[in-house]
């Protein structure tokens, strides 16, 4: 009797853990692709092949790490276009305001993206599913 008390298994915890690996790699790619460009794409494929099908916790950090590409990307292009007009106009000196405008723009925008992707590794790594995927800033 003792013996079959000792093979039954525990009842689950509430805690559900998921596997946490090819959601770093996204997150490790976000942060590689400031020293070549290439991997933002890659992080952003691997985040988008996977949300479907993972699970809670994933499912959000996938999100936000889709939201935080597609909000960087928008912001970056707006800033940059802002560059461009302005080294345009900075011939006849009116441009320049535009320019410090459209870097600084790109800068902020640069800093987002990598405390966003920071942050969801923390909590990632806390094995917490990202409480605000959907949210525009933090």
């Amino acid at each position: 009797m003792s013996d079959a008390a000792q093979t039954t298994p525990a009842p689950p915890s509430g805690r559900v853990e998921e596997d946490k690996v090819l959601p770093i790699v996204v997150y490790a790619l976000y942060l590689l692709g400031f020293t070549n460009g290439l991997t933002f794409l890659a992080g952003l494929i691997v985040a988008y092949v996977n949300r479907d099908t993972a699970g809670p916790i994933n499912a959000s950090h996938y999100t936000f790490a889709i939201r935080t590409f597609w909000l960087s990307i928008g912001g970056f292009l707006a800033g940059l276009a802002l560059f461009l007009v302005g080294l345009a106009l900075a011939v006849l000196l009116i441009g320049i305001p535009l320019l410090i405008v459209g870097g600084t723009i790109m800068s902020v925008i640069s800093v987002f993206f990598v405390v966003r992707t920071i942050l969801g590794l923390v909590y990632l790594l806390k094995g917490e599913a990202y409480p605000r995927p959907q949210a525009w800033l933090v």
